[in-house]
């Protein structure tokens, strides 16, 4: 199963080495997929070759060979598609059946509660309306687990769409990864050099933390509901 930015990159790549018969530099991966640095780029080729996609020949430069595409794309599943400014759109198999939907992978369960381990690796898959995702960047989803953001209506069992980011501003809903070890969704905020993590249910406390143990993974975008 690859995530949406993987199959824009091996799209790229396959185009690439179709038309020209050399795969695109880091530097032109990093601006078809609108990343800021080319260390994301590193990590999505480097995730493509662990799932046996493509391979880095080595001592020669910019040489990928692509191994196979995703089943559901086909062998003639790449046609090119670009849009705004180089930015390679989602392949029709990555469109839910209704509408602009767009399959998110579900990267496990987040605590709204207790905070629980951190988040590793894709459980399944949820189609998410397209308007849903906020601006350009990678997403995901998550599955809450607990009722510390209650009165934000964010319940137990619901999914939130998270946009990766490391930055949050103050009063944002982020997905908040604490001593590397414990993922959870709460409101962020910097108070006198400290990080506060606030539930949104009086049954829970703020946590005040050092800036130092706190990392910011992602900011809440959107909202499924579970009934």
């Amino acid at each position: 199963m690859l995530t949406r930015k993987q199959i824009e990159l091996l799209k790229l790549i396959h185009t690439r080495m179709e038309t020209e018969g050399v795969a695109p530099s880091f530097d032109e991966m990093k601006d078809a997929l609108d990343l800021r640095s080319k260390s994301g780029i590193h990590r999505l080729i480097t995730a493509l070759e662990e799932r046996g996609f493509i391979r880095r020949l080595p001592h020669r430069a910019r040489a990928i060979e692509v191994l196979k595409l995703p089943d559901a794309l086909g062998k003639t599943g790449f046609e090119a598609q670009v849009i705004d400014g180089g930015a390679v759109a989602p392949p029709a198999s990555a469109m839910a059946v209704e509408g602009a939907a767009l399959n998110l992978p579900v990267m496990g369960r987040i605590a709204a509660g207790t905070p629980i381990e951190a988040i590793s690796e894709p459980m399944r898959e949820i189609a998410v309306p397209g308007t849903m995702l906020s601006g350009r960047g990678e997403h995901y989803a998550l599955e809450v687990q607990g009722d510390s953001m209650i009165d934000l209506g964010i319940n137990d069992g619901d999914i939130v769409v998270i946009r990766e980011q490391t930055a949050a501003d103050n009063g944002d809903i982020v997905v908040a990864l604490v001593d590397d070890l414990e993922a959870t969704l709460k409101r962020f905020r910097k108070v006198e050099g400290m990080i506060a993590l606030e539930a949104a249910n009086p049954a829970y406390e703020t946590r005040m933390l050092p800036a130092s143990r706190v990392k910011v993974q992602g900011r809440l975008v959107g909202l499924i509901r579970s009934y």
